[in-house]
């Protein structure tokens, strides 16, 4: 069994809500919701990756904050584990560069969405507790 994959994600809250992004029909869990995030290359530290990847998913500038939650969940394909950071927007608009589509969400419609299999522990816990 290989080592899992580093995999971070953004909490970004604006009024309220949450932005929450789907994935687009040609990758693995197509269409499937998730936050903005992606995996941590070797050169990086999680925060950077993380500011990285909205730079690249959204075409904007996050401000990293503390983690609001890490699991570890297997998929056929792949383990990763999965650290989610609260986030701000500091410059730019949210785009769908890489996926099908963003919605600002508020925490109790989460559940709602069909949010890929890492993401639903945490998604019962932000409706709840958010």
């Amino acid at each position: 069994m290989s080592a899992p994959v580093e995999v971070v994600a953004a909490l970004i809250e604006r009024g309220g809500k949450l932005l929450i992004c789907r994935r687009p029909a040609h990758k693995a869990r197509a269409l499937l919701w998730e936050f903005a995030g992606g995996k941590v290359e070797d050169s990086e530290t999680k925060e950077q990756a993380l500011v990285r990847e909205c730079r690249e998913e959204l075409g904007v500038t996050i401000a990293v904050g503390d983690i609001y939650a890490e699991v570890t969940h297997s998929y056929p394909d792949l383990t990763i584990r999965l650290t989610l950071f609260r986030a701000a927007i500091a410059s730019g608009e949210p785009r769908a560069i890489e996926h099908a589509e963003l919605r600002w969400a508020a925490p109790g419609e989460l559940p709602a969405f069909d949010f890929c299999p890492a993401d639903r522990d945490i998604v019962r816990r932000i409706a709840q507790q958010f």
